[in-house]
């Protein structure tokens, strides 16, 4: 059954459960950069959707997550669909780094009480293990991005994540795992984003134990 998804409702608490009773599962690795993003939760508006891409469900007052392009002048990853987020800075906990992104990114300050759990680390072919923090936005006004960091910002609809035909799994015959992507309007975003996306879906909307860090990424987000 399609979990309620108003912004309004008791997704909040949805969410904050699942992530409660998910056994985290952290990466440490001298050989990656610490790394963290935040999924944030907020409510949706009229005109949600990337460029030209359509969405079936673009409601006001219904949850989406919050997705940037980042800017093309950036060293990692330029012009790639992310999450807010970047490296950790000394001291700090991937909690805290993934609030000051947030706000960095995109202008949007919230508070430790905000955040209401986290997914399994993710480690990438461009050398981070990045964690992924779950925080709750509900309403807020526009926000502007970054443009040293964020191209633009785009709230996509809970329930686009929740498509039958997601997600959608890519096999070569030279790499040991698949590709994992997710569909996006009629389009489509990729591993890391990605696999985030889908594992928040499985986790924290659906209350499943899914696991993605073994999803491989294509050749463009290497870098």
């Amino acid at each position: 059954m399609m979990p309620d998804l108003s912004i309004e409702g008791p997704l909040r608490n949805l969410i904050r459960s699942n992530l409660l009773k998910f056994e985290l599962s952290a990466i440490a690795s001298a050989d990656h950069r610490q790394a963290a993003v935040a999924v944030v939760v907020l409510d949706q508006q009229e005109a949600a959707g990337i460029g030209d891409i359509p969405f079936n469900a673009c409601d006001e007052g219904r949850a989406a997550v919050l997705l940037t392009i980042r800017a093309a002048k950036l060293k990692d990853h330029a012009g790639q669909r992310a999450f807010p987020g970047g490296r950790l800075d000394e001291g700090e906990t991937v909690e805290q780094a993934a609030l000051r992104e947030l706000q960095e990114e995109v202008g949007l300050q919230l508070d430790a009480g905000s955040v209401l759990g986290r997914l399994d680390d993710y480690a990438t072919r461009s050398g981070f293990v990045i964690s992924p923090v779950v925080v709750w936005g509900g309403r807020v006004g526009e926000l502007t991005a970054n443009p040293d960091e964020v191209e633009s910002l785009h709230r996509i609809p809970v329930s686009e994540l929740l498509r039958e035909d997601a997600p959608r799994l890519q096999y070569k015959k030279d790499r040991e795992h698949p590709v994992l992507k997710m569909p996006l309007g009629n389009d489509w975003f990729a591993a890391p984003t990605a696999a985030i996306a889908y594992q928040f879906r499985e986790v924290a909307i659906l209350g499943k134990d899914t696991r993605v860090a073994h999803f491989d990424q294509p050749k463009f987000a290497w870098s």
